[in-house]
């Protein structure tokens, strides 16, 4: 198996689905390893590197809402997470804390690999760019697209999820310019993983806190009624 082959760590303590799963992903070329439950995630994580975690909900001990929140805290691992639940709320609060997709149980395997694939292919390529930049900046704002990488005025790196960098770049890509949601989901190829339309509010809600001073009073990100979103910043591409 190639070097070069994705890491994934599937948490389910429903054995004989981490072993479908296991064994599908393997299929597509994907190193696989398994823990049941939080305690052996972190025993995996601490000796291993990994690419992407699919993450269930339901397991003993701390749940996955609690997982994904202490894994987001550190990381901004892709995350999938998998519940039995189809809930638009328990979806909406797992993209609250940090997760980048939500899959339901029971699931088509081939749409969940088609969701990991996807996930992999925006964590591991950079955006769209001009030839020569690397890095977009604006008010003291600093974003490597190589690296993925988001910076604050005192240049201390910022954690952001796959969808949420994505998001921002598509927005400094287009600053002065009102976007809809579908316009943010076309630009930022998460449509390819189905996410409902309205994954969109809650992830731009996730940035807002994260580089406004007043999340509540946000300076870059306004939203335009009935409109979509703009992104006022003066952005410079270097």
């Amino acid at each position: 198996m190639s070097a070069e082959s994705p890491r994934i760590l599937v948490v389910e303590d429903d054995r004989e689905i981490a072993l479908m799963l296991k064994g599908s992903l393997a299929e597509q070329g994907m190193v696989v390893e398994i823990a049941s439950d939080g305690a052996a995630m972190d025993a995996r994580t601490r000796t291993a590197g990994f690419d992407l975690i699919v993450l269930d909900v339901m397991l003993p001990g701390e749940d996955g809402f609690s997982i994904c929140r202490r894994l987001r805290a550190q990381s901004n691992i892709p995350i999938l997470m998998l519940t039995a639940v189809d809930s638009d709320i328990d979806r909406i609060v797992g993209l609250e804390i940090g997760a980048d997709d939500y899959v339901a149980k029971p699931f088509i395997l081939r749409e969940l690999t088609a969701r990991i694939k996807g996930l992999l292919r925006r964590a591991s390529l950079p955006p769209q760019r001009s030839a020569s930049a690397r890095q977009l900046s604006f008010d003291g704002w600093r974003i490597d697209l190589i690296r993925r990488q988001v910076h604050d005025p005192s240049n201390a790196r910022v954690a952001l999820t796959t969808h949420e960098f994505d998001i921002l770049v598509a927005f400094c890509r287009n600053a002065g310019r009102i976007l809809t949601r579908e316009q943010l989901l076309t630009l930022t190829h998460a449509g390819l993983a189905g996410p409902i339309e309205r994954s969109v509010d809650v992830h731009i809600s996730r940035l807002r806190q994260k580089i406004e001073a007043d999340p509540r009073n946000p300076e870059f990100i306004k939203t335009v009624r009935l409109g979509g979103y703009l992104f006022t910043a003066l952005v410079e591409e270097h």
